[in-house]
């Protein structure tokens, strides 16, 4: 008799993550009645904004709890059209917007309408460590570029030329970073573009941190926007979670080509049916109410920005960049001579800090921590790793 725990399923070798593995030690921690200052989770600490729940709580009062279309409401739909149009300078139609149950499976639908075996994936590292799960799902293969703290951990254009073969599918690009906080030059971006023209590859730009930019002279810029022949090989990226604050929604949408977009929505039809009806009526008002809201969350991170790169850079030991954006700070430890992984579990053993392994993002060197929490909580997190680094010098 067969043993059914040997069969291999298309997604056997896939990983948990380990930004939910550390919440949940963290979580357990708390639960005992530890003290616990939690900085591995990226989701903002902020409620959602009034006037976007207002809206769900109607939805749900009228009755709007019954299947929509696929691809989302078409309200909804060109409510993103116009704000792609006005905020990014991208130009598309309803029908090749995507609206799915969170910016993560939109990404995660647009490689799979895309990319197969043979086909080879570009990424950036440091990533997000959710893109190479997503592309060994798809039967394709990871093709990892290493980007360096000293270029602001963007992509050198001569080394990612140097990396592209006929089998190119895709390069992923993330700017604003998770998990380093840069935000893209426009003149590197411009780079990757004219190497996607000239290659002939898609890129797909994860875009879902583009309102949390904090320097004038680090502005964001969505690649799609360059030219027509590059919006025709873009897939744009977005949601909700991060600049209204509504992650629990899990509401994220995408623009691609129109022949890329049937295939998605196609695929997005036999998986996840529609996004969650009531909360795409709350999408519309967050992108159609007032925006006052998202700038006072960005002001108020902007601020806890400043503190956690002060603190923390003035830790013996401790090397990292000045963010530009998002909400995280990257630091390589490699000084203290133990790992990110132990770094980071003794981290929260000994001092009860949360903070994240670099490993999930392709540099087991680094740490990351997330200051999407208060003042009070950035404070006693980094005299408490302040504390931990001296002890292990």
């Amino acid at each position: 008799m067969k043993d059914l725990r040997e069969t291999q399923g298309t997604m056997a070798y896939l990983q948990p993550s380990q930004t939910l593995a550390i919440t949940a030690k963290a979580d357990a921690l708390k639960a005992a009645g530890e003290n616990v200052c939690a900085m591995g989770a990226g989701q903002p600490d902020f409620d959602t904004p009034e006037h976007i729940k207002q809206a769900a709580i109607k939805a749900l009062t009228d009755g709007k709890t019954k299947y929509t279309p696929s691809s989302g409401i078409m309200e909804l739909r060109k409510a993103i059209v116009d704000k792609l149009a006005v905020d990014n300078g991208i130009k598309c139609e309803p029908a090749q917007v995507i609206v799915s149950p969170g910016a993560k499976f939109s990404g995660f639908a647009a490689i799979a309408a895309l990319c197969g075996p043979g086909d080879e994936v570009i990424i950036p590292a440091p990533f997000w460590l959710s893109y190479p799960e997503m592309v060994k799902a798809a039967g394709a293969t990871s093709v990892i570029l290493n980007t360096k703290a000293e270029n602001n951990f963007e992509v050198d254009l001569a080394e990612l030329e140097a990396t592209i073969t006929p089998r190119t599918k895709l390069l992923i690009l993330n700017t604003p970073s998770n998990p380093t906080g840069a935000v893209y030059s426009r003149k590197t971006i411009e780079g990757i573009a004219a190497l996607a023209l000239k290659y002939n590859f898609m890129v797909m730009s994860d875009e879902i941190y583009e309102k949390l930019v904090y320097d004038a002279e680090y502005p964001h810029c969505s690649i799609a926007s360059l030219s027509p022949e590059m919006a025709e090989q873009t897939i744009t990226i977005n949601g909700f979670s991060k600049a209204y604050s509504m992650p629990g929604w899990r509401l994220g949408y995408l623009a691609a080509p129109m022949w890329l977009a049937k295939r998605i929505a196609a695929f997005q039809s036999h998986s996840t049916s529609n996004p969650t009806s009531f909360a795409q009526y709350g999408a519309i008002a967050a992108l159609t109410g007032p925006q006052e809201p998202v700038e006072e969350m960005r002001k108020a991170f902007a601020a806890r920005r400043d503190l956690v790169y002060d603190l923390v850079s003035a830790i013996p030991g401790i090397k990292t960049i000045r963010p530009q954006g998002a909400f995280y700070l990257f630091f390589n430890v490699a000084s203290f001579g133990l790992g990110a992984t132990d770094f980071v579990n003794r981290l929260l053993d000994e001092k009860k800090v949360a903070a994240v392994p670099g490993d999930a993002f392709g540099d087991s060197q680094s740490v990351r921590i997330s200051y999407a929490c208060s003042d009070a909580v950035i404070r006693e997190a980094c005299s408490r790793m302040a504390e931990f680094c001296a002890g292990l010098k």
